[in-house]
C-alpha cells in the first residue's frame, strides 16, 4: 500500500464535505444498465458489483468494491466508462459528488491521490489475475485460482476456515473463468462434496487454504 492513514484520512474528508449521503438496500442499482454514472461514489459500509452484460445477455462481473473504495474509478479519474452497472450486493452507504468537484479536490489535495493510486493498482492486479486464471486448462482450476483471489481480497478467518464475506453466484464465478454457469455448478459441487470448501447461503468457506493451493502446483 502505497497510501498511509492521514492520505487516506484526505480522501474521505472530500467526500464528507462535499458528499450527498445515500443508502442502498441489497439488489438495488446505483448506476443503471445503460446510465451515465451521476458521480463518483466513496463506500461509507457494503458491497458494490459491476458488471456489463454480454452480447449473449448475460451478465459479467467485473469487480466487487469494497468499503473505503470509489466507483467508478476509471471514470472518475479519465471521464471515460464503458456502460457498467453498479449494484449492491448488502446494504450499502456511499458519499457521492460530481467529476467536477471530484476533480477541483484532488487537484488541490495532493495527499488523496495516493489512495487512488492503490486503488488502481488493486483494480489492475484483479484484472490481471482474470487473465493469468484463464491460463488453467480446466474449469475446477480456474474456480480453485477465483476462490483463492476472492480470499485475499474478502476472506476472514473463522474457525470453520475462510469465508470469503462477499455473495458469490454460480454465474458470477462462471463469468469470471470464461465457462458455462452449469459446468461451474458441477464442479463447485464437486469441490463442495470433496471437503475442499463449503457454501453458506452465497458465501464460501474454503476449509483448508493449503489444500487449496496444492491442487493448482
Amino acid at each position: 500500500m502505497l497510501a498511509n492513514l492521514k492520505q487516506m484520512a484526505e480522501l474521505v474528508d472530500v467526500f464528507s464535505r462535499y458528499g450527498n449521503k445515500k443508502t442502498f438496500k441489497k439488489g438495488d442499482f446505483i448506476v443503471h444498465p445503460g446510465d451515465h454514472p451521476s458521480g463518483v461514489f466513496y463506500i461509507i459500509r457494503g458491497l458494490v458489483k459491476a458488471y456489463d452484460i454480454t452480447k449473449y445477455n448475460e451478465e459479467n462481473l467485473l469487480i466487487i468494491r469494497k468499503k473505503d473504495e470509489i466507483f467508478p474509478l476509471i471514470w472518475a479519474l479519465t471521464g471515460q466508462e464503458r456502460k457498467i452497472s453498479y449494484q449492491a450486493l448488502a446494504p450499502t452507504v456511499t458519499l457521492d459528488i460530481s467529476r467536477e468537484q471530484f476533480e477541483k479536490e484532488i487537484i488541490s489535495h495532493s495527499g488523496a491521490i495516493a489512495p487512488l493510486l492503490d486503488m488502481t493498482i488493486e483494480m489492475y492486479k484483479l484484472h490481471s489475475e482474470r487473465i493469468l486464471n484463464l491460463e488453467y486448462r480446466t474449469v475446477r482450476e480456474r474456480i480453485i485460482s477465483f476462490l483463492l483471489t476472492m480470499a485475499t481480497r474478502f476472506g476472514v478467518h473463522t474457525p470453520r476456515g475462510i469465508l470469503i464475506e462477499a455473495p458469490l453466484r454460480h454465474q458470477d464465478i462462471a463469468s469470471s473463468i470464461n465457462a458455462t454457469r452449469e459446468t461451474t455448478s458441477r464442479e463447485i459441487s464437486l469441490l463442495v462434496k470433496k471437503g475442499i470448501i463449503t457454501k453458506e447461503k452465497s458465501f464460501f468457506v474454503i476449509r483448508d487454504i493449503k489444500v487449496m493451493r496444492a491442487l493448482l502446483e
